[in-house]
């Protein structure tokens, strides 16, 4: 028998589709075959992690077609939470339950099997409105742009590249060790002067790694969360940045890493770079020492993943939440001078009070400021440290790093693993809410992943370390080619999934590169790939032109091996999308009732795309 019993996706199941603001009504409507002779159909709903007392919610019969009886229930939220459910059915068998399949689907079990999901929001949730068009840059600061502005730093233990176009170090030191002093001298003066280069990508947020004061390139040893490192410049340079992007409708998102310092650091002070007597580590009267957790002062102490240098902060500590949070705390400081958010660094090391704080102060400036997770799972189900986390059920984070988007589309390109890309849109799309799908961080590479030309063309780098990568590091033409090929395939869907596109500093002018710090060289400029640079510039004007990619509804055409089609739908107003990731011609798959569409994007030929092809197509919906 294989009669659909249910389908959370379908609204002819399940309705509204995906997460609901707490207090709607859920309508829940299942098809039992009379064949089953089954009766008596209940809903289990479940509360997250609260397993032995669900709610059981009788289902009333609706209809019968003669083949199957439907019945349906009504379940009506009361609170922002995290439900999971399943339909219990009793006939003359005993009791049996319907349980989600691994598709998705429905399937009769006498097991307890896997539970579908319905995430409750609260209905004060909204998210920034400057998120929801255009196209978002990383940049790592250090590599994007080097004004030639003379540097003022006090500290000789670093040293800057006299080759902008060389390869950061990647050997460890004589004694082992990656110290990554060594700079390129990218500054926040060379990232103003790149605005109008920004904009013709359609740019309308940037997004930059740390650029407190810190000891290392990376900057996520933050030395002193209250100056700009000096090789990036000063507040007057921050200042300035922000005010000429806002003149081009850009805002500007900081790092915040506030789960650990640098161990070398006002705070900590280990090496006593800042003096004797300042930090925790030397003093054990200092106004610093309640924010670290010694296990046996001094040497003893809670670090991130164990690594000494970066000795983990308490976040439940009165006078560390005042310092970051307070009036005159860290996040409103620079919220003042001109930054439109934070994206926080490792989140879910964060508490949910500290979140919940981090939020409240960064909203209070003002709601239509952002806050951004680096979460790397399904965001809406995420365990961390034995606590279920409620990042996006209202109060804490607007938006996350979409890395589960970003691998699917990867290994749809590269392998064509077509159902992994397919059921993760949907999974995404339906445990998310609303409001956070429409700000999604959408990205393909970042600082912390190989670039996307690599991952789509280079050999994987599996666990290899930095000598194998920096051995393998460069690409052949042909492995180019391919890997560019692919690449903007890829960025097509990247571009026209719910939320907006994060593109990583210089993927746009044929970056690639491995791992940290092979994925964290410089800009090539006056080396570009001209024709990938003119590419995305047609990528950002399609943002530009059709700001609703970032909110309208989804709606799947075909998903092939070898090709992929989907629409997105507004109003009357619908565009398809049409990808095809092999080296031959394809059709493409219309979907019924599809007009006389208009190209805005890519070639069609006789309703085919060409090798490595990609359209956009413009159509009204029939009413």
């Amino acid at each position: 028998m294989n009669t659909l019993l249910y389908d959370s996706r379908d609204e002819r199941f399940k309705s509204p589709f995906g997460a609901v603001p707490a207090g709607t009504p859920v309508t829940f409507r299942i098809c039992l075959p009379m064949i089953y002779q089954f009766t008596a159909p209940a809903l289990l709903m479940f509360q997250a992690d609260q397993w032995d007392t669900p709610d059981r919610i009788p289902m009333q019969f609706e209809e019968s077609d003669g083949v199957a009886g439907y019945y349906t229930c009504v379940f009506c939220p009361p609170l922002p939470q995290l439900y999971f459910y399943r339909f219990e059915l009793s006939g003359i068998d005993g009791v049996k339950s319907v349980n989600r399949g691994p598709d998705g689907f429905s399937q009769i079990s006498l097991e307890s099997g896997d539970l579908w999901q319905l995430t409750v929001y609260d209905t004060a949730l909204k998210t920034p409105d400057f998120m929801k068009n255009g196209v978002m840059y990383q940049i790592f600061p250090d590599r994007f742009c080097n004004s030639g502005t003379p540097k003022d730093c006090p500290f000789p233990d670093r040293w800057l590249h006299k080759d902008w176009y060389e390869l950061p170090v990647y050997q460890p030191d004589s004694n082992g060790k990656f110290p990554n002093t060594d700079y390129f001298g990218g500054d926040l003066i060379g990232i103003t002067s790149k605005l109008p280069y920004l904009k013709s990508l359609g740019v309308t947020c940037i997004y930059l790694n740390p650029i407190f004061e810190a000891h290392e390139n990376h900057r996520y040893n933050t030395a002193d969360y209250e100056k700009i490192d000096p090789l990036l410049g000063n507040e007057k340079d921050f200042q300035t940045l922000c005010d000429e992007a806002e003149k081009l409708g850009i805002c500007i998102l900081l790092d915040g890493v506030f789960n650990h310092t640098g161990s070398d650091s006002v705070y900590f002070n280990k090496n006593r770079r800042y003096g004797e007597h300042l930090g925790a580590y030397n003093d054990p009267q200092s106004p610093y020492r309640s924010w670290y957790d010694f296990t046996s002062y001094p040497n003893s102490y809670r670090s991130w993943w164990g690594f000494e240098t970066l000795p983990n902060l308490n976040e439940s500590d009165p006078a560390y939440q005042e310092f970051i949070c307070g009036e005159n705390g860290v996040l409103k400081k620079w919220l003042r001078l001109g930054a439109s958010g934070y994206r926080l660094d490792v989140a879910d090391e964060l508490p949910d009070f500290f979140l919940n704080r981090i939020s409240a102060c960064v909203k209070g400036h003002d709601p239509e400021c952002a806050v951004i997770g680096e979460v790397w799972e399904d965001a809406s189900t995420k365990i961390s440290y034995g606590e279920r986390r409620r990042y996006l059920l209202g109060g804490q984070l607007d938006s996350v790093m979409n890395y589960p988007f970003k691998d699917a589309i990867l290994s749809y390109v590269r392998c064509g693993d077509c159902n992994r890309l397919y059921l993760t849109i949907l999974a995404i799309l339906e445990n998310y809410p609303k409001p956070v799908l429409d700000v999604l961080m959408n990205s393909l590479s970042t600082h912390d992943v190989e670039r996307a030309i690599t991952a789509l063309a280079g050999e994987p780098a599996a666990d290899n370390g930095r000598d194998w990568q920096g051995q393998h590091n460069r690409l052949s033409e042909s492995q180019y080619r391919l890997g560019k090929n692919l690449f903007c395939v890829a960025s097509v869907i990247q571009y026209t999934l719910p939320g907006i596109p994060c593109l990583y500093y210089g993927d746009e002018a044929g970056l690639y590169g491995y791992k940290d710090p092979f994925n964290r060289t410089c800009y090539p400029w006056g080396r570009e790939d001209t024709e990938l640079l003119e590419f995305f510039r047609s990528l950002g004007r399609l943002r530009t032109q059709f700001p609703e990619l970032s909110t309208a509804r989804f709606r799947a055409v075909s998903f092939t091996p070898g090709t992929v089609s989907y629409c997105r739908e507004w109003g009357q107003n619908r565009l398809l999308i049409a990808v095809n990731r092999t080296d031959r011609s394809m059709p493409i798959a219309f979907p019924a009732g599809f007009g006389q569409a208009k190209v805005v994007l890519g070639t069609v030929d006789g309703g085919r795309l060409a090798p490595f092809g990609y359209a956009v197509l413009a159509d009204s919906i029939p009413r």
